[in-house]
């Protein structure tokens, strides 16, 4: 039930309005299905955050212009949704370096970091899938942010600040499946 109805409100927000970070979503979603054996009782959290991560891009949604805060406190204020899922969406994908590049880092202290299986778990997803929700590997998921953002955009400055913590999260998983970290 918690993954239906994550799925339909990424799907409400994202899928006209940004038909491409829908696209997204949806890969990450599909990514996040593949974990379920290494998940346990955390799959449906894990596979509802995957869904809805990028909700905070949604126009309807943007008060701070950062999509990890404006998602997570959709999600608490709006939604009630559970409290693990807040932190998730709130620090997905090392959220709190670019928080800091931002000046939101007080703002990331409303949302307890998540637990780190799951936080590279949903790392893991989110960096291994395009931007029009196609697989790839980490190293080229990194450099498509980078040549689509520039290389002196705050994301970019970010990401590439990340970038080791990234790429120990993709490969933590990987393991954690049994798979070679580049092969997704």
């Amino acid at each position: 039930m918690q993954v239906g109805w994550a799925r339909a409100l990424a799907e409400s927000l994202l899928a006209e309005p940004l038909p491409r970070r829908w696209a997204h979503s949806q890969g990450v979603g599909a990514q996040a299905e593949t974990l379920r054996s290494i998940l346990g009782s955390d799959a449906d959290l894990l596979v509802s955050a995957a869904w809805l991560h990028d909700i905070g891009y949604a126009p309807s949604l943007v008060a701070t212009d950062f999509h990890p805060i404006d998602g997570a406190r959709y999600l608490r204020d709006v939604e009630y949704a559970d409290e693990m899922l807040c932190r998730l969406v709130a620090h997905h994908t090392c959220a709190c370096i670019e928080a800091e590049e931002r000046g939101l880092s007080a703002e990331m202290d409303e949302f307890d970091a998540p637990p780190s299986d799951l936080a590279d778990a949903l790392i893991y997803c989110d960096m291994t899938t395009g931007p029009s929700g196609e697989r790839m590997d980490v190293s080229n998921r990194l450099a498509e942010i980078d040549g689509r953002y520039g290389p002196d955009h705050l994301v970019s400055r970010s990401i590439r600040r990340a970038t080791p913590a990234l790429v120990a999260a993709v490969r933590a998983t990987a393991d954690r499946l049994g798979r070679l970290s580049t092969d997704q």
